[in-house]
């Protein structure tokens, strides 16, 4: 893909694509009333579930300071709001990386 328009065509279709597959999620759970609890709390771990499917292979792969850092992020969101543990995460990577680990 060297060329700059398959690399914009790609993302354009992938965007797309991600867009219809959350529209078709929301048409099809608007379709009933009431949706069990099991069933919502399964969708409720999705983005969680994405996250950590994404986020732990780097982190645990890179080095020292971002194992670190995703720990102390993980720990971080169990008591404060997701901004502030992502705060937490990044303070503790780049001070880690300062500190030279």
């Amino acid at each position: 893909m060297s060329d700059p328009w398959q690399s914009t065509l790609l993302i354009l279709l992938l965007g797309v694509v991600t867009y219809g597959t959350r529209v078709a999620g929301d048409l099809v759970l608007s379709r009933f009333e009431r949706i069990h609890p099991r069933v919502e709390a399964a969708l409720d771990a999705v983005p969680t579930a994405v996250m950590t499917a994404l986020v732990a292979p780097m982190a645990l792969s890179t080095g020292p300071a971002e194992t670190v850092a995703a720990l102390a992020t993980v720990l971080a969101a169990l008591k404060l709001p997701a901004n502030a543990a992502l705060a937490v995460g990044v303070a503790a990577v780049a001070g880690l990386r300062y500190l030279g680990i």
